[in-house]
């Protein structure tokens, strides 16, 4: 059996109950650290669930996936995966390739961003479809203008679009949302549009679901050099808001 499990937001205790038990009974255990910043300790977890927990980097579950699928079809193989587990579309294809070798799955979920997003008062049913927004030299500074096409629809929609930061985590390396701001104002100059100005009030939320987060609503300009701190981060753009939505913005997080 392949069981996908949901690590949570931040650290360790954010793991389920359901989680832990699961992750007791497998015969090998792994855990991919490489889509966000996570501030748990492996010793901690490895406590937690009383196996030793294997790390897995991008190409193990992007490439070398077969291996892994293999390993599930006479034991019990967990995959810990930061956040919820079936957010990031290669998790759903590594349950899918077992499915389709009779292999038996299960998935145990947690909180994600996607879900945490609420606390920023902003209705998380009003969110459309979502960007990851690269580090520049991945396309060597050709920025993907489907990141501007995103915003632009989600904006003559209504909708909030929420910008997900790059992560390379073989250098350690997290976008801010400082960098991200920067780039959409780059894109802006390209298409000129009025999409994404220092005049676009944004939110950004760093370090979800921890006793540190912090929230901050504002004019682009205002926010270009604030230090928000350390990773991880979103970077948030609202659309029509709702009173409610203005009201949680305003009195609790606007930032000038």
């Amino acid at each position: 059996m392949l069981s996908l499990i949901g690590l949570g937001l931040f650290d360790e205790r954010d793991l389920t109950l359901r989680g832990i038990e699961e992750a007791k009974k497998a015969d090998k255990v792994y855990v991919e650290l490489y889509t966000s910043k996570w501030y748990g300790s492996l010793k901690n977890l490895e406590k937690l669930v009383g196996k030793e927990i294997e790390v897995l980097t991008r190409k193990d579950l992007e490439e070398n996936s077969a291996k892994i699928i293999e390993q599930a079809k006479n034991q019990n193989i967990v995959i810990f995966v930061q956040g919820d587990a079936l957010v990031q579309t290669t998790h759903t294809s590594i349950i899918q390739d077992a499915k389709k070798l009779g292999i038996k799955t299960n998935v145990i979920h947690n909180a994600s961003i996607i879900s945490a997003i609420g606390e920023t008062g902003l209705h998380p049913q009003k969110f459309g479809p979502y960007a990851t927004i690269p580090f520049p030299e991945k396309t060597k500074g050709n920025l993907p203008e489907s990141i501007y096409e995103i915003i632009k629809m989600n904006k003559s929609r209504g909708l909030h679009t929420l910008c997900l930061l790059d992560v390379v985590a073989e250098e350690n390396k997290h976008m801010s949302a400082n960098e991200a701001m920067k780039i959409l104002l780059a894109l802006e100059e390209k298409r000129k549009e009025g999409v994404f100005t220092k005049d676009t009030e944004v939110v950004v939320f760093a370090r979800a679901g921890s006793d540190k987060k912090q929230i901050v609503y504002g004019k682009v300009r205002g926010l270009l050099e604030k230090d928000f701190g350390g990773p991880p981060m979103v970077l948030i753009i609202p659309g029509l808001l709702h009173f409610t939505e203005k009201e949680a913005l305003s009195l609790l997080y606007s930032e000038e």
